[in-house]
C-alpha cells in the first residue's frame, strides 16, 4: 500500500464519519423541534397516537404514520 492510497482511504473515512455526525445532529434537532411543536397541541403528554375527526394525527410527533390507528 502506498502512502497516497493510505491518505485517500483515511480522508474517505473521515469524510464519511463527519457526514454521519452532521446528519445525526440534524436529525436530532429536527425531531426535537417536532416534539416541542407538538407538545403544545397535546393535552396529555402520555396519550397514545390517534386520528381525529378531520383525519389529522394527534400525539404523533414523527413524520411516518402507523397504519390502522385508533380514532380519538
Amino acid at each position: 500500500m502506498k502512502r497516497s492510497e493510505l491518505a485517500m482511504g483515511l480522508s474517505t473515512f473521515l469524510a464519511v464519519a463527519v457526514a454521519g455526525f452532521v446528519s445525526t445532529t440534524y436529525v436530532d434537532r429536527h425531531f426535537a423541534a417536532a416534539e416541542a411543536g407538538n407538545s403544545a397541541e397535546t393535552a396529555t403528554p402520555n396519550a397514545s397516537a390517534c386520528v381525529g375527526e378531520d383525519g389529522s394525527w394527534k400525539n404523533w410527533p414523527w413524520p411516518n404514520v402507523p397504519a390502522l390507528s385508533p380514532k380519538c
